[in-house]
């Protein structure tokens, strides 16, 4: 049940601003803006080929969207700065040497000091680019989150305007799925995890079920991205660089295919019904169960055993799962069988 190749290319980045991106959550001031969630250690992970070396470029993408305006007022509206208060402007740039972002920013700013919850307060949200606040005298925290990608910054107010930049080191990651070589994947079989190793060692989750060709925006860093194809055991694991100002484009190609089981009378007869089906690997593992005329099942290519029970008579037939080849698998009724030795069917 081994896969796979990854197919990676990196563009540049800073197209993102002109891109229809999904909205996720913005990491907050102290990180809990990602799931603490550890990956699941499922059986049945395919191994890497691999990575071949980055293209260099791609044609120029193109989103259907809004012009951004180029400031982004808080969200407490506009106002006459106050005695005693000085403007703060913000700008983020996925790097040093790229231009400000003008959209899909969310600014929030927060005081020094922490409340009775032992959390810093927040003092002021604004959404867009390039934003400006007015605030007294004093020590701020500013956080700019850019879907997931995020930066923060201490900054002191001594009553004069200043501009400051926030530098995300930011780029974006966009995947897609196709069985075996080249064969288009149904979106609706198809999901993507996405986990990130912490400085202590743990894996925690920041994206479930992730779509195909939705562009994440992603601090530079190494991920650890789970593909799954259908819900048994055609999983593809692969750890992707995303490097700053740069759009990592990333294809993952699974070896599997969806079989429909069928307990027939003769060859190509009619599937019987109230039918209890268990499905074994070669070690007897139990991977899936369930009732029914005809369930439908992917699974990653290799080959296994159909149990089924039907009139407290139990069956059973090998088969091979080869790539990309959808069929069904009939058992018949003259495919009389024991199941194996400790091996219950559902009753």
């Amino acid at each position: 049940m081994d896969l796979i190749s990854l197919a990676v290319m990196i563009v540049p980045f800073p197209i993102l601003a002109l891109l229809a991106l999904i909205a996720v959550p913005a990491l907050s001031i102290d990180g809990v803006g990602a799931q603490n969630k550890s990956e699941p250690d499922t059986a049945g992970a395919a191994s890497l080929l691999p990575v071949p070396s980055p293209v260099s470029s791609i044609e120029t993408i193109q989103a259907d969207e809004t012009l951004p305006i180029p400031y982004a007022p808080p969200l407490s509206g506009i106002r006459a700065i106050q005695a005693g208060e000085s403007e703060l402007i913000l700008e983020a740039r996925l790097t040093d040497d790229t231009a400000p972002l003008t959209h899909g920013v969310t600014w929030r700013v927060f005081a020094a000091k922490p409340g009775a919850d032992g959390r810093l307060p927040l003092l002021a949200t604004s959404r867009g680019g390039t934003t400006s606040f007015r605030l007294a005298g004093g020590t701020y925290y500013v956080h700019a989150a850019y879907g997931r990608a995020g930066a923060v910054k201490r900054i002191d107010m001594r009553g004069e305007p200043r501009v400051e930049p926030l530098i995300l080191d930011a780029g974006g990651l966009r995947l897609t799925a196709v069985i075996g070589e080249d064969q288009p994947a149904d979106p609706q079989t198809i999901s993507f995890e996405i986990y990130k190793d912490t400085e202590y060692g743990e894996r925690i989750q920041l994206v479930d079920d992730v779509d195909e060709d939705i562009v994440l925006r992603l601090n530079a860093g190494i991920y650890h991205v789970v593909s799954r194809y259908g819900t048994v055991n055609a999983i593809v694991r692969a750890d992707i660089q995303v490097n700053p100002g740069k759009l990592t484009e990333a294809t993952i190609r699974h070896e599997g295919a969806e079989i429909t089981l069928k307990l027939v009378e003769e060859e190509n007869g009619e599937a019987l019904a109230n039918t209890q089906w268990t499905v074994l690997t070669p070690t007897g593992d139990v991977l899936h169960n369930s009732v029914g005329a005809f369930p439908s099942i992917i699974l990653a290519a290799g080959t296994y055993s159909a149990l089924a029970r039907h009139s407290n008579q139990n069956y059973s037939r090998e088969f091979e799962v080869e790539t990309g080849i959808d069929r069904d698998v009939e058992v018949r009724l003259t495919d009389i069988d024991a199941p194996p030795t400790g091996l219950r069917l559902n009753r």
